[in-house]
């Protein structure tokens, strides 16, 4: 018996066990295929969960308009919900994120407002933009997908426990990086409500506050920047807010480029920068642990939202980060 739409495809996707980096550390490194959704993203989830409370609540009504601000998957999912469900979509992305993502979403029908990218704590930081814009259109809703905990909720509803169920209740660690918030928060809560002894580890990118939040209570950015798109923020959001984390790892563009890499010549995996970094702070987790652990982590969309960047040897090269010799 078939699924019903778009949103009854998402999720109950598969642990894929990462031979390669579960050999090197004699740990069982599993990842949760997210790319695997109908919109090719974890973000498919949150997106589907806001779209179904706003219904609920009355908030969003038939021929209604979803705004939002992000860096692009929850912004593919949006529009592949509004396109199955009949509403307007209208994004608000960072001028700086990959030309693929835009393309993806004028074809699947958003309207795309790009702006500069600043920090946070401007008036035209691009979810900000987003929260105004939805104020001046009929029948609109911001989804603010990195306050909605619609977005938490989804994940503690489906996504832990699909892994809990796929690992048999085996499993020691879950590490993860976070955007949002949703996914790791979502998926720490469900495991630690299971077992309070599994780690709930965050991986941070160049760039962001977490780490430093994490390690030491202070919001403050560990580097300067990152060629990860959607991931590390300078803020605790409504989804991170209150989560169970144990512990964080500070993780270099270098070492997500490497494993990007590593998961292509290696597992076959054709993986997006946010996979890399999880990885990366799998297998170092796991060195940390010692052998005999099985650790979880979220392999988050695919490698082709970024093949002009993270898969450009020049724009690699331009950046100082490492380009794999078969790629010349």
């Amino acid at each position: 018996m078939g699924v019903d739409g778009f949103i009854g495809a998402v999720g109950n996707t598969p642990l894929i066990r990462l031979q390669r980096a579960s050999e090197e550390t004699g740990c069982d490194i599993l990842g949760k295929a997210e790319f695997m959704n109908p919109g090719g993203s974890v973000k498919d989830r949150a997106a589907s969960a806001i779209v179904l409370d706003a219904e609920h609540s009355g908030a969003l009504t038939p021929g209604g308009t979803v705004v939002e601000g992000t860096a692009g998957n929850t912004g593919i999912g949006l529009a592949h919900v509004c396109r199955a469900r009949g509403y307007r979509c209208v994004i608000v992305m960072p001028d700086n994120q990959s030309p693929e993502k835009y393309r993806l979403l004028e074809m699947l029908g958003a309207e795309l407002h790009k702006v500069p990218a600043v920090p946070y704590s401007n008036p035209n930081q691009y979810q900000k933009v987003a929260q105004r814009l939805a104020g001046t259109l009929p029948n609109a809703i911001w989804s603010n997908q990195f306050d909605n905990t619609a977005n938490r909720a989804v994940h503690a509803r489906t996504t832990g426990p699909e892994i809990w169920a796929q690992t048999n209740g085996r499993l020691d660690a879950f590490v993860a990086a976070s955007g949002t918030g949703g996914t790791f928060a979502g998926v720490a809560e469900f495991l630690k409500s299971r077992r309070r002894a599994i780690r709930c580890v965050l991986a941070d990118p160049p760039g962001s506050s977490l780490y430093a939040y994490v390690r030491s209570g202070v919001l403050q950015a560990t580097g300067s920047g990152s060629i990860t798109e959607g991931i590390g923020i300078g803020r605790i959001t409504a989804n991170l807010a209150g989560a169970p984390i144990d512990d964080a790892l500070h993780i270099e563009d270098a070492d997500t480029v490497r494993w990007v890499y590593r998961l292509l010549r290696e597992e076959g995996l054709f993986l997006g920068s946010t996979c890399g970094i999880n990885v990366a702070a799998a297998v170092r987790l796991a060195r940390e642990l010692g052998p005999g652990h099985t650790i979880v982590t979220i392999l988050a969309d695919a490698g082709t939202r970024y093949q002009s960047k993270l898969y450009n040897p020049a724009f690699l090269r331009e950046m100082h980060l490492p380009v794999p010799a078969w790629l010349g």
